[in-house]
């Protein structure tokens, strides 16, 4: 199991003040909003990585909250979310723009440079700071790790509430992706609100509902 490090981090540090780490939750959703979480490395924060800290998608569901409660304690996060609406209006392309930005205007940073995990820097002529681009950088970056666990976690938490209004789609458990029970009860009840119509594909075969 990989950990991550601060190694690449530390070397951007050399040039700039502040890392801002950046990762999306929730783009390959079919109901629910999309959001990008933020994270900050500075001279400031220390560089005992929290314990338990890797990609989120390596740490069962019962132990992230608090890992990300240790990192919060570690340093600055935020999340900023686009919603279904926003997603089906403007496109997921937008939708994650905006969440990113959204997240990096609570963090009221206006300097350093974003790490951004993936090979696309779906952020280019949106803002001013420098963007690195890190394939697999929620795997070996912590400070992109921090912010992949920490929109996890805050994505959750809203499709779980949203499952106290429409227990039938079963979301505390799926979290709005396209599981068996998902689709089976979207093809019993229908799509609501905070389903990604556009989405659903041959899900919503003509007259099936």
């Amino acid at each position: 199991m990989t950990f991550p490090s601060l190694e690449l981090e530390k070397e951007l540090l050399q040039r700039y003040r502040v890392v801002i780490g950046l990762d999306e939750v929730g783009r390959g959703a079919i109901a629910g909003p999309v959001a990008v979480g933020a994270a900050v490395y500075s001279i400031e924060t220390s560089d005992q990585v929290p314990v338990g800290l890797r990609d989120s998608k390596l740490i069962t569901e019962a132990k992230r909250a608090p890992i990300a409660q240790a990192v919060q304690a570690w340093t600055q996060t935020s999340v900023g979310t686009a919603t279904v609406s926003e997603i089906e209006t403007k496109g997921i392309s937008w939708s994650l723009q905006q969440a990113a930005l959204r997240a990096i205007e609570q963090l009221g940073a206006n300097e350093g440079v974003i790490l951004l995990d993936g090979s696309h820097n779906f952020l280019q002529g949106l803002t001013s700071l420098p963007v690195v681009l890190r394939t697999k950088a929620d795997r070996d970056c912590a400070v992109v790790s921090a912010a992949a666990l920490t929109a996890k976690v805050h994505r959750d938490r809203q499709m779980m509430q949203l499952h106290e209004t429409y227990p039938q789609y079963e979301w505390a458990g799926n979290k709005g992706y396209a599981s068996e029970s998902h689709i089976a009860a979207l093809q019993l009840h229908g799509p609501c609100q905070e389903h990604r119509v556009s989405w659903l594909g041959k899900i919503l075969q003509e007259g099936l509902f």
